[in-house]
């Protein structure tokens, strides 16, 4: 299995991330087994990839502590039902955090730290209720 630098938040560094699979990551899921995980050997925080893409080895963002993971699932909750129930497309509402939060793009898997998990929130929770859903 190959090489990648990628940004892991445990480590607060790029960091040469192996890829691997599920069956190491998640070894009591047999359904993830043949999925690809870009892991940090240093610190054992993982991230997936964009299996089903043309590039599925692509990591779902920077390698995530289990704090910032369980942070970005918090604000997928909120976020995803806005463009799941066809209230925005799905990718206005990427745009909307960004420009509130003031930067160039916002992605939920480029969140680096907890501090950053809560600003984005903080936005994405004030958009669910303009849309009528309680965060």
């Amino acid at each position: 299995m190959s090489g990648r630098m990628i940004f892991c938040t445990g480590c607060n560094e790029d960091v040469g991330a192996r890829l691997t699979n599920g069956a190491e990551i998640y070894p009591h899921r047999q359904d993830l087994a043949h999925l690809p995980f870009w892991k940090c050997d240093a610190c054992g925080n993982f991230v997936g990839c964009h299996h089903k893409t043309k590039r599925p080895t692509e990591p779902l963002g920077c390698i995530p502590t289990p704090e910032i993971k369980a942070a970005r699932k918090h604000i997928h909750r909120i976020l995803d039902p806005n463009w799941k129930r066809k209230k925005m497309e799905r990718r206005a509402p990427y745009v909307e955090i960004a420009n509130r939060m003031g930067i160039a793009s916002y992605h939920t898997a480029d969140i680096k730290s907890v501090e950053a998990a809560r600003a984005a929130y903080k936005v994405v929770a004030e958009i669910a209720r303009e849309q009528g859903v309680t965060p």
